[in-house]
């Protein structure tokens, strides 16, 4: 399975945390905390991956990296 990069952060406007994938396009989740953000957005990830190969859509391979460590 690909290594994909997960951002995490708080959304005020949610009152919550959003989980997102950046190569994987609209596949996000919310969460209570950290962790339960993190938690429901793998499980999106697994939903995700599923549907595109059903349906016969290319698996992105995994491009993003934050800046912070393309300069590290």
């Amino acid at each position: 399975m690909k290594n994909y990069h997960i951002n995490i952060f708080y959304s005020e406007e949610d009152e919550g945390y959003i989980a997102d994938i950046p190569d994987l396009k609209y596949c996000s989740a919310f969460g209570e905390s950290p962790e339960t953000a993190l938690l429901e957005v793998l499980k999106a990830k697994e939903a995700w991956l599923e549907a595109a190969k059903a349906n016969g859509k290319q698996i992105p391979e995994a491009h993003y990296r934050p800046v912070i460590y393309q300069i590290a």
